[in-house]
């Protein structure tokens, strides 16, 4: 092979190489969780939420990048936009278990289509713990454990308060979330049970209508709940969009302080509405003590530590009374 050939076939040959190399890199460019797991020797844990258009949401990040930290591992935080998304969150704890990452924290916004996915990164062990919602599989076997509030209580707490602000006596509403959240679902009925033991209490309604995945949908549905509301003495909220959704309508039918009214979330535009007394009380979890919790029990099931099947991250009622203690500013701090 004379020269001039050799030369043509080597530059050839590199360019294919090249052409390669391209490609691949935008492969993995356009993977939502590219690189995933290769931080090198670093574990690398996703933390997937319900959504991230919440103020909620943020926290729990906050909580788990700081146990990442702590702990030395790599957190890839990432979620649907929409806490009603099923699809968009299942597509992301596929595309986890192909990039095999070292774990998984998740908030499941569906309680039963979720568990296949789950059940697949369990399969090819890869731990899975989840947060904030529960999961219809088998602790132990499904997934490692659950981290999160008691909601059955926490919908209760909220329930008594309202009970105790209307004297025992009045028409009560709730406004629900969305079908097929575990953690709301319990809260509303820890709600309804603490509601049904006074027998001065009744629902202004026969089926209470579910709000909806964000602000806006809570929004409409509450205003197409207007008469109700208007003939309600006391209102309950079980999540964060859901009584921002109902916050919104009370103002713009001014009737914002002027209706006894139990939410859920201490986010910031909340705690300012408990401070005017346009909200009675506000239900709080700790999502910042999720998060961590949930980053800490992952990184310990792949170091093969036992795990408790429930780790419980608290809740807390917090009101006007008690709004300056400590215990409460270190909640809302994120301490």
């Amino acid at each position: 092979m004379n020269k001039g050939i050799l030369a043509v076939v080597v530059l050839v040959i590199v360019g294919l190489v090249a052409a390669v190399v391209i490609r691949k890199e935008q492969s993995e460019s356009e993977s939502p969780t590219a690189g995933a797991a290769t931080q090198g020797s670093m574990l690398t844990i996703a933390v997937i939420p319900k959504g991230t258009s919440h103020a909620y949401w943020k926290s729990v990040e906050a909580g788990a990048e700081q146990a990442g930290k702590e702990l030395g591992v790599n957190i890839i935080y990432k979620g649907p936009v929409q806490e009603d998304d099923r699809a968009g969150q299942i597509s992301l704890v596929d595309q986890f278990i192909s990039d095999n990452v070292n774990g998984i924290v998740l908030a499941p916004l569906d309680d039963t289509a979720l568990l296949p996915p789950v059940q697949s990164a369990t399969a090819k062990k890869i731990p899975v713990i989840i947060i904030d919602s529960a999961l219809k599989g088998e602790v132990g076997k499904d997934f490692v454990c659950y981290v999160g509030t008691n909601n059955r209580l926490a919908g209760k707490m909220g329930g008594d308060q309202l009970a105790k602000v209307l004297g025992g006596q009045g028409k009560y509403l709730l406004l629900r979330y969305v079908e097929g959240s575990a953690s709301t679902t319990e809260r509303e009925q820890g709600f309804l049970d603490a509601m049904a033991q006074s027998a001065g209490l009744k629902p202004v309604m026969d089926n209470f209508l579910y709000g909806g995945a964000s602000v806006s949908e809570a929004q409409k549905t509450s205003m197409n709940l207007l008469d109700k509301i208007q003939a309600a003495d006391g209102i309950f909220c079980p999540n964060e969009s859901s009584t921002l959704g109902m916050l919104n309508v009370l103002e713009q039918n001014n009737l914002k302080g002027k209706k006894h009214f139990v939410g859920f979330d201490a986010t910031p535009p909340l705690v300012e509405a408990l401070k005017k007394g346009e909200v009675d009380a506000l239900v709080s979890q700790d999502p910042t003590k999720m998060g961590y919790e949930g980053v800490k029990a992952c990184v310990g099931a792949i170091r093969g530590e036992a795990q408790q099947p429930n780790i419980d991250s608290g809740v807390q009622l917090v009101t006007p009374d008690n709004l300056n203690s400590p215990a409460i500013q270190k909640l809302l701090s994120g301490g």
